[in-house]
Parts: structure tokens; sequence; C-alpha cells
């Protein structure tokens, strides 16, 4: 069983999407959750989360690579680069290379390395576009785990990941529901016993071509718009953000350790 577990990352790791009010950030996340799972097994048991939203994927190994191995975890997840994806140009391979590295430091410490695929963005029509330079990622990252005896979440496979009821409405992070899937998903992966529970939403409703437009244009203008903005501006959403867990701490346990 893991006594040391140390998340790094951008949003997704930091639990945008997951909005709690309670929790360092105000973002709970499936981090937390994989967190308070383990410590409800393990007496000891302590945890960091040095994610930053926002952030690219040089960003996070610059940033947070160097502090997690003086933590000396025995359970590591990494997931950086979406951040990359999204950008009009960015070189799949070489942003690979640097992942590859990174991976390999981890993995000679002994640790437990989790890595993700990306999603596939299939059922969206803005993000389809990404589909190709998802793929050619994915496939690198795959590669890298096998190199290094990592683990992978494949949230590629993961066809719940489709439907946009798991996503909050910015249409790139997950909500609640998405957040305690990939919870529930990294604790199978790891082989963890553990109480999590994805919720079944049922059958979804269609949405008329009216409806859709609607809902697209008001996406562009609270969303869309923004982001755009920042990125003219050179600004990031994590500006000024520290990371919720910055060293290695126990986990509270009292409800949140036995609710999804």
């Amino acid at each position: 069983m893991f006594s040391r577990f140390v998340a790094l990352g951008d949003s997704f790791t930091e639990g945008v999407g997951d909005d709690d009010p309670s929790s360092p950030n105000a973002v709970r996340g499936w981090a937390d959750r994989v967190a308070e799972q383990l410590a409800h097994a393990h007496e000891g048991f302590v945890y960091a989360n040095l994610a930053i939203r926002g952030r690219l994927l040089h960003q996070v190994l610059a940033e947070q690579l160097e502090p997690a191995l003086e933590m000396k975890p025995d359970l590591v997840t990494l997931y950086a680069g979406g951040n990359d994806l999204m950008r009009p140009k960015v070189d799949v391979d070489a942003l690979c290379d640097d992942y590859d590295v990174a991976v390999e430091r981890l993995a000679a410490t002994g640790a437990t390395v989790v890595l993700f695929t990306g999603v596939d963005g299939v059922e969206d029509p803005i993000f389809r576009r990404m589909r190709g330079r998802t793929a050619v990622y994915n496939e690198h990252v795959r590669l890298i785990a096998a190199r290094h005896g990592a683990l992978v979440v494949d949230m590629w496979a993961l066809r719940a990941l489709r439907d946009r009821r798991l996503w909050s409405a910015d249409r790139i992070h997950l909500n609640t529901h998405g957040h305690v899937l990939i919870a529930a998903t990294v604790l199978d992966t790891l082989g963890v016993e553990h109480g999590i529970s994805p919720t079944p939403l049922g059958e979804a409703v269609v949405l008329s071509r009216a409806q859709q437009r609607a809902q697209n244009l008001r996406w562009a203008r609270e969303h869309a718009l923004p982001w755009i903005g920042r990125r003219l501006r050179g600004a990031s959403s994590g500006d000024g953000l520290r990371p919720k867990r910055p060293s290695l701490a126990p986990v509270v346990l009292g409800e949140a350790a036995v609710r999804n």
C-alpha cells in the first residue's frame, strides 16, 4: 500500500471544475479523492498536490519535478501537456521528449508512476480539431510508460468521458461527476480497493440544433473569448496561485473519506 503520494500537473490534477469552497484553491478533484481513499486504508499516509491550473508542460516540469523528487514519494501521478495541445502550434514530439526524461527520473526512484492519455474529443465540434495531435501525444505517453514501467490511465479509451454531462460549463474541465469517475479509474488502475462509485447519469437529453447553437454561443461568450483574451495578454488562469498542497501532509479524514 502507498504511504507518500505526490500529484503533479495542471488544472486537471488541481481539481478545477469540481468546486468545493472548503478545499484549498476552492477545488477538490480526483487526486484529493484518491488520497482520501488511500489515507483511509493506511495510517501515516501523507499527500502533496503541486498542480496549478494553466501550466504548460515545461512549466509543470520546471516548477514541480524537483520538489516532488525531494519528497521521496512511493506514488506519483503526472499529467501535463493538455494546455500545450490547445495552442495554435505545438511540437508534440519535442514536448514528449521532455516528458520522457521527467518520467525516467521519477521511475528511477522506485515510485509507482501513473500517467494519463488525453481525452478523445470526437463528440465536441471544437475539440474534435485537436484529435490528431492528441492521438500522437497519447502514443508517446504509452511508449514512455512502457519504457519506464509506469501505469497508464487511458482516458482516450474511457468512452464515458465523451458525455458532456461529465464536463463543466467551460467544456475544458471535468465537473464533479467527471472527477469522481477519474478517481475511481485511478484507484482501479492501482489495484486498490475503494468506496468510490461514479453516479449513473441515465439517458442524455438530445438537444435540437437551435439549442446546440445557443449553447455554443453562450460558451463562446462566457468561456472561449476570455480564454483567448488571456492568451493575447500572455496571462494564465493560474497566475498568482500556489499549489493547493505544497508539501506532504496527512489527509484529514471525516465524511470526505467515505463519500464520492
